[in-house]
């Protein structure tokens, strides 16, 4: 056995393997000291391997998909190795002592799950490869729990920004790539070429060419042959379901890279939790399908205008109509997730439940859409959905005939075929009926005829039906003539055979084992008949999903009083009474106001330079207005009263301070790399918000910097920006940039307290009020008092001089020093003048000499 499992683990690679013995999987050595820890499991030891005792453990067959999910998340990877054959197909073959062939059917890893227990219902998994060539960078991507799968192709800055926009599960580089440092997992070089690529693209769609689904590129090809390959081998022969490949322009979606995404919370927030992101914030869905599309929506606002104004003119309707939206949000919320319900039916990984949350699930698309065709002039896009959400009517009725209402996960015990279906199924099952009938009056005869009420007749997978008595009975039905067998003596209980009992059994067992192969039969051919049909099932799963983004962003437009945004050509950006809406939900919750503000930039105001005091707002108010391009972009309506845009190409965001000190980055280089990034991407049709450039350096360098970046992005990208900074003298480059105006977050001082008012008001702050924030944040009274000193000097010397340094001498802290520094060294020359060196004696010139040492260590 050891040996076989060795082979098996040499097979498995880098992943733990669990190795099926009975109603168990077993991991031994290694595997098994990582899997207890993580799983919190007893080790135990057995036998012996090069004179140690093998460490072992082991999870129940039942409960395989808990410890999956616990190990999965822990960033392991699984190889499943199960009996292909039964204990006694190997005794036929090798004898009684034959060992059970087995073998690695699927290797369980975090981009190729289909499990319900091992998903987020709510959330993509995206399984990501790269592939380059001559031509480029491309990446695959696949949600093989939907099948969705998605080729893009651009140069390496873009191609990381679309994998930031994704979020993989898992993401497979070629051996020795430049973009090594980005996979979970590394194949070899043969399995990303391009030309391999192809022919396997057209063996798993059965073309002859791939020019129907589009124009691929050598690396488009690389990426996406090594997607499909990666998938073949983790699936081990049974390739999940895969709808063919859709070309998607890196240009089609606005441009966001991880930096900003990382920024502004799109969908996590910085802690890595969904909780607190726009996605969060925003999502009304009543699916999990739905919630997955929005993500994908917030993630990848679009380009394309007539596309976005489809979607709100499908929000719209949904907003205006409060009935129609509740019936239709109603609906939605009742139905199952067919999606992934199909994509485990075609990885083999299905239940005959997956088949009845097929059958319920296009059912009630099939209601649905039969009301929506009732709806007066429809806008465009739901007049294309509807039609996708009937059609199956062959296979809701054979679904409906030929399954129970509620069939079961487990298909191993039978039980999911309806009653009328099958006849000879039926007559199958009342044969097994009868006989258990039959045995429950045997059970009644023997206790009769024993006089021992005890007695049970029972039910295992050693023995088969036996008798059971108590122990202290049994020895009357041991006698040669009492008509029963010996077959088993335990602690308390013996077990007995009779041949009546044996020849009832031998008919339960075979009608219960013809009618569970008859059944398995059933569900292999209703899979087939729902596979036939895995294209339209999928079109409908996305139909619904639409349906319900469109519906869930109009009930939360409903809820905050947003506004649908207007589009149009030219490049300006003009928000009427904006907000934040992640902060103004909590602001909400606390029972607080969020302050409203507008922003308008234009071609004669396309840059905004905001000052004013720290919590003040400036980050939120850069932040709301991002945020507020996303979700106009991606066809919602937006936080405010009334907004015009013009669409927005790449998306900048440097706000915080973050360092990344594993790649040996400080918090200023991370800053000045993402300010580098922006600068050399910013077009004029870009949206740009910046806060604080400069101030993780020294004041000089820092301004000068802030200088020479308000000028670049002023003069070169053109770009509509948002640049809140604390350097005042910035403003005046206001007198220099034509579409540089100034602009201040609004506070008072009443009464010695900082009164933070968050309304963005023209023209420059009067100060920064950085004393005022220090109370806040409660530094000592003493310290501020000593801050006031020290910032009056400052002033005072700027004031005479032109520079800040200029008031440091004067500042008491530093006279003081420079006064004992003085005297240091008066005392060092008063010294040396008193000393006679002629009458010194040698024990007196030495102690002299140290004294003067220490008097000059002092004075230096």
């Amino acid at each position: 056995m050891m040996a076989q499992y060795l082979a098996l683990k040499a097979e498995a690679e880098d992943c733990l393997l669990f190795y099926r013995m009975g109603d168990f999987f077993e991991l031994f050595f290694d595997d098994a000291k990582i899997a207890s820890a993580c799983l919190d499991i007893a080790l135990t030891a057995r036998g012996e391997h090069d004179g140690e005792r093998i460490p072992m453990c082991g999870v129940p067959v039942h409960a395989m998909d808990g410890y999956l999910a616990r190990l999965i998340k822990a960033g392991h990877r699984v190889a499943v190795a199960e009996q292909t054959e039964t204990p006694e197909q190997a005794r036929k073959r090798m004898g009684s002592k034959a060992l059970v062939n087995r073998a690695i059917v699927r290797v369980v890893t975090a981009g190729t799950l289909t499990e319900e227990a091992l998903l987020d219902s709510r959330s993509a998994n995206w399984c990501v490869a790269i592939g380059e060539a001559a031509t480029g960078v491309a990446i695959a991507c696949a949600d093989i729990s939907t099948g969705r799968f998605e080729v893009c192709e651009g140069d390496a800055e873009r191609m990381s920004a679309e994998i930031a926009r994704l979020n993989p599960a898992e993401t497979i580089v070629c051996d020795g790539t430049a973009f090594a440092e980005l996979g979970t997992v590394v194949r070899p070089r043969v399995d990303f070429d391009s030309s391999d690529g192809e022919a396997r693209l057209k063996r798993l769609f059965g073309v002859a060419t791939l020019d129907g689904f589009g124009s691929f590129s050598r690396a488009a090809l690389a990426a996406a042959g090594g997607l499909v390959a990666y998938l073949e081998h983790t699936a081990k022969g049974s390739l999940p379901f895969l709808r063919p490949p859709r070309l998607s322009r890196s240009d089609a979606v606005m441009a966001i890279d991880a930096a900003t995404r990382e920024s502004l919370e799109l969908c996590v927030s910085q802690s890595g939790a969904r909780k607190g992101s726009l996605l969060d914030s925003v999502d009304r869905t009543v699916t999990g399908a739905g919630a997955r599309l929005l993500g994908q929506d917030i993630a990848a606002p679009l380009m394309d205008r007539a596309a976005i104004e489809a979607r709100l003119d499908l929000v719209q309707r949904f907003h205006d109509d409060a009935g129609l939206r509740d019936m239709v949000r109603g609906s939605l919320r009742a139905l199952p997730d067919i999606g992934r319900a199909l994509g485990r039916l075609a990885a083999g990984r299905g239940s005959p439940r997956d088949l009845g949350q097929l059958r319920d699930g296009l059912d009630g698309a099939w209601r649905l859409g039969e009301r929506l065709d009732a709806i007066p002039a429809p806008p465009p896009l739901l007049a294309e959905l509807a039609p996708q959400l009937r059609g199956h009517g062959a296979l809701i009725d054979l679904l409906g005939r030929a399954l129970v209402p509620e069939p079961p996960i487990d298909s191993s015990n039978g039980g999911y075929i309806a009653e009328g279906y099958d006849a000879a199924l039926d007559d199958l099952r009342d044969a097994g009926a009868g006989g258990r009938r039959a045995i429950a009056a045997l059970e009644a005869e023997y206790r009769t005829r024993t006089g021992i009420t005890a007695l049970k007749v029972r039910h295992n997978g050693v023995l088969g039906y036996h008798i059971e008595v108590p122990a202290r009975v049994a020895d009357s039905l041991m006698r040669p003539d009492s008509g029963f067998t010996h077959r088993q003596t335990l602690a308390g209980v013996v077990r007995f055979n009779a041949p009546d009992l044996h020849d009832v059994a031998i008919k339960v067992t075979q009608a219960g084992a013809h009618a569970l192969t008859a059944e398995a039969a059933h569900l292999e051919d209703l899979t087939g008949h729902a596979l036939e049909r895995r294209e339209a099932i999928a079109a409908t799963a996305d139909a619904l999903a639409r349906i319900d983004v469109a519906a869930a962003l109009a009930e939360r437009a409903g809820e905050g009083g947003w506004a649908r945004p207007a589009l149009v050509d030219h490049a300006c950006f003009e928000i009427v009474g904006g907000r934040h809406p992640v902060v103004e939900d909590a602001i909400a919750r606390s029972g607080g106001r969020f302050v409203a503000n507008d922003c308008r930039l234009s071609e004669d105001s396309r840059l905004w330079l905001v000052t004013g005091p720290n919590m003040g707002g400036k980050s939120t108010f850069l932040r709301q207005n991002a945020l507020i391009a996303v979700l106009a972009q991606a066809g919602s309506y937006v936080p405010a009263a009334s907004a015009t845009l013009g669409l927005v190409d790449r998306l900048f965001s440097r706000v915080g301070a973050s360092d990344n000190l594993a790649r040996g980055r400080s918090t200023f280089m991370v800053e000045m790399v993402e300010t580098a990034a922006i600068l050399a991407q910013a077009t004029p049709r870009s949206f740009v918000i910046l806060d604080e450039v400069g101030r993780g350096t020294s004041t000089y360098d820092g301004l000068a910097i802030a200088w020479a970046v308000v000028e670049a992005i002023h003069e070169d990208n053109r770009c509509r920006c948002l640049f809140a900074t604390h350097y005042h003298e910035l403003t005046r480059l206001a007198e220099r940039c034509d579409a540089l105006t100034l602009h201040n977050v609004r506070a008072r001082e009443y009464k010695g307290e900082l009164v933070l008012l968050h309304e963005v008001a023209e023209g420059p702050a009067d100060r920064s009020y950085g004393l005022a924030v220090a109370r806040l944040a409660g530094l000592p009274p003493a310290t501020i008092k000593r801050a006031k000193s020290v910032l009056d000097k400052l002033e005072a010397g700027r004031a005479k001089t032109g520079g800040i340094a200029a008031g440091l001498d004067d500042l008491p802290l530093f006279a003081a020093i420079a006064q004992a520094e003085v005297e240091k060294v008066d005392a060092l020359r008063t010294e040396l003048e008193t000393l006679d060196v002629d009458a010194l004696t040698p024990r007196e010139a030495l102690e002299a000499l140290y004294r003067l040492k220490g008097l000059a260590g002092e004075a230096s």
